[in-house]
């Protein structure tokens, strides 16, 4: 099935949904609305895989399989050691296609606020200082300007895997409102 589009109808009411996108383009944010709209459990993956002092969770791939094996949820597509085990699972994925300027400005706005705000995460996590900007490889700003490509890849192997999965891409927030109120709708309405 090629991509489609915010306009374009869903062929069935989803059940089992991933948001695709890079970090900081608001996958949880929307995930968060798709659950809401749809009557299901959003699981945020990020909760699953980080533990305290940003260690990652032993229990992580076990807690994705478990959920995972339910008819219904809503959760980001990320994380290479579940990536593929979820898309086996979806029957819908919603890829939050923003463009790099975007996501940018957005993930640099919710850095700063989280650490200023000292805003608690997963597991007790907090944004670390500032300067770990220029120290740490792996700092979300710099981990989103390096990755923001490799989204589109991701999509497109997943469709020559799952030729039948629906995906769909949303280039805005305004893409996404207008699929929210629109075909996500009238899926929820329609579906028996």
């Amino acid at each position: 099935m090629p991509l489609s589009g915010p306009a374009d109808p869903l062929p069935h009411r989803p059940r089992r949904v991933l948001v695709a996108g890079t970090s900081g383009s608001g996958k949880t944010s929307l995930a968060v609305r798709i659950a809401a709209a749809l009557h299901v459990r959003h699981v945020e993956i990020d909760a699953l895989f980080h533990g305290p002092a940003w260690t990652p969770r032993p229990s992580f791939e076990r807690d994705v399989h478990h959920f995972s094996a339910g008819p219904a949820w809503v959760t980001e597509w990320q994380y290479g050691s579940v990536r593929a085990h979820l898309a086996e699972r979806a029957d819908l994925v919603v890829w939050l296609d923003l463009p790099r300027h975007r996501v940018m400005r957005q993930v640099v706005r919710r850095t700063l606020v989280r650490r200023l705000r000292r805003q608690q995460l997963w597991n007790g996590n907090i944004e670390p200082s500032l300067w770990t900007f220029f120290t740490d490889p792996d700092h979300i700003v710099r981990w989103a300007w390096l990755t923001h490509h490799k989204t589109a890849t991701r999509v497109t192997h997943l469709l020559r895997q799952h030729p039948d999965l629906t995906v769909v891409r949303l280039r805005s927030h305004r893409d996404a409102e207008a699929w929210l109120s629109g075909p996500l709708h009238h899926s929820t309405r329609h579906s028996s």
